[in-house]
């Protein structure tokens, strides 16, 4: 999401405080007295975002700018601000702000999806940060998972992909190495993994579960949230005649991302 230039904040409620005349922007009309002050904030983002005066990509006012417009407390204020991203009306990258909310887009669950396509064909610029190609030694999760013994040797790749320089999915993955021998080997700069594999090793059973969970600090980190916000998380796994040849987690912030499919009664995923 890119961010465009902060339109100056609507002044508060008259209920709660006067407007200052040097944001040069009218009083809204008050909020009914037994709204609690939180959903105050809440009402009065939410309403300037319906009427568009603050659109998508927009920066809001920070929490102290809050603060001293509304009169009340940061707690109050960091509590409208969090509802607000776990309703998907806005988004928060930690040191950065708060910003209006794109439309979330959606990747299907029925088949491997290009998430680079995805993203170029909405229009917006695609980005893979490779943080890791390595070989290391299986986790007893990752052993089992591709049916190794714990400890054997496995290729371990850790990326980041960016929607308009915003951070949309945290790639885990790990590899059968004898299924795909030359795995470290490639330029990922050129083709990331998820393509390489699909483009260069065949399988014939996909099986994809998706879990609610909260990052890890250094998750959140990587994906420049707050770890306090919620994930999608997608675990891919594939195989080849009965062998696994790879299994990826796949996290995803769930105020930028949601995960669907829609099919047909027989089971085949709808085209377009």
């Amino acid at each position: 999401m890119s961010a465009r230039p902060s339109r100056r904040p609507a002044a508060a409620p008259r209920s709660v405080r006067h407007a200052a005349t040097s944001n040069g922007v009218g009083a809204v009309a008050a909020p009914a007295q037994a709204m609690a002050l939180y959903e105050q904030v809440k009402d009065h983002i939410s309403r300037k975002i319906q009427e568009g005066i603050w659109r998508a990509g927009d920066r809001l006012p920070s929490e102290n700018e809050l603060v001293t417009l509304f009169g009340i407390s940061r707690m109050t204020v960091n509590r409208a601000l969090r509802e607000l991203v776990e309703q998907g009306r806005i988004v928060r990258v930690a040191g950065v702000g708060s910003f209006v909310a794109e439309d979330k887009p959606q990747s299907t669950l029925l088949q491997i999806a290009n998430l680079a396509s995805e993203i170029r064909q909405r229009g917006h610029d695609y980005r893979c940060d490779v943080l890791a190609v390595e070989r290391i030694s299986a986790t007893l999760e990752v052993a089992a998972a591709l049916d190794l013994r714990t400890g054997e040797s496995v290729f371990h790749s850790l990326c980041i992909h960016r929607e308009d320089g915003l951070p949309v999915q945290l790639e885990d993955r790990h590899v059968n190495p004898r299924q795909v021998p030359h795995f470290a080997a490639q330029d990922f700069t050129q083709l990331q993994p998820s393509e390489y594999l699909v483009r260069n090793v065949p399988f014939d059973q996909i099986e994809h579960v998706v879990d609610a969970v909260m990052p890890t600090a250094e998750q959140a980190a990587l994906l420049e949230m707050y770890p306090q916000e919620p994930c999608l998380l997608l675990t891919r796994r594939t195989w080849s005649r009965g062998v696994p040849i790879t299994v990826v987690r796949c996290l995803h912030p769930a105020t930028r991302y949601r995960l669907g499919s829609r099919f047909r009664a027989d089971g085949n995923p709808v085209a377009g």
